[in-house]
């Protein structure tokens, strides 16, 4: 049984049971809990769920349209055949000042590489998505806002922080695509991946996802596939969706929820 079932398992079942519940801005009533902890090694597996099918391929492209495009343009998503953010896109086919917009906006993928390389027992390894200045003119303020990244006897380690987590949607997706993303990072600095801290400070359920999750909650997990990346990459900015993949990935079938808008 992989940790990513076992730890994200345990944290749905606590909030069913012990959560919170109240109503929020979408006016679909959540269970919440405060400051929740998921914590994986790379170097043991690779965190994506098994007990339900997590669309890999659909995070991968997610995530490089964030860090490697640095766009907030929903249109280049979808010609990836990409369409999580079809609901919050503008008129001019954009989520506003957000997402990979910040990422552009302050040279961040180029500035923590660089730093990685040059100072890795530097304590500055920050990317934040969270800019005061353009907080109003963002479609959705970032959930997974902030990395910190940390360098120890030859592994790369990152604490992803995340002010909102949903559950039944997001939170699957955030932990496989921050894992990526270490492993990328990890390639083109010459580090190993190591250690990844996910911490999440609003862990919520939506009330129409109770059920999906109760159902998940009573499958049969396997165990956690292998992870390949593609060893000939050395520049952040070639990685494509086709070089990264999962073998052996074995998985329940998938559960069909709705998005909170």
């Amino acid at each position: 049984m992989s940790q990513a079932d076992i730890q994200y398992l345990a944290l749905v079942e606590d909030i069913l049971e012990n959560g919170y519940y109240d109503n929020n801005r979408t006016g679909i009533p959540t269970k919440k809990l405060f400051g929740k902890l998921l914590s994986y090694d790379l170097q043991k597996e690779f965190p994506i769920l098994t007990t339900k099918f997590v669309a890999f391929k659909t995070a991968v492209k997610e995530l490089l349209w964030i860090y490697k495009h640095q766009s907030n343009d929903v249109r280049l998503l979808q010609e990836m055949g990409v369409r999580v953010w079809d609901e919050w896109a503008k008129e001019d086919g954009t989520i506003g000042k957000a997402y990979g917009y910040q990422v552009a906006k302050h040279k961040q993928i180029d500035k923590l590489i660089d730093g990685l390389k040059n100072d890795p027992q530097g304590r500055r390894h920050i990317i934040s998505l969270w800019d005061m200045n353009d907080l109003e003119e963002m479609a959705l303020q970032p959930c997974a806002f902030q990395t910190m990244w940390d360098v120890a006897d030859g592994y790369l380690n990152c604490t992803l922080v995340q002010r909102s987590g949903d559950m039944g949607l997001g939170i699957p997706f955030n932990t496989t695509q921050y894992a990526v993303l270490i492993h990328m990072i990890a390639q083109v600095t010459g580090l190993k991946p190591g250690k990844f801290q996910h911490y999440i400070n609003n862990a919520h359920i939506y009330e129409n996802h109770f059920e999906g999750l109760r159902t998940q909650l009573t499958r049969e997990a396997y165990p956690a596939p292998t992870f390949w990346i593609n060893p000939e990459i050395t520049d952040f900015y070639d990685f494509t969706p086709d070089d990264v993949k999962l073998i052996d990935y074995k998985h329940q079938p998938k559960i069909a929820m709705e998005v909170a808008v």
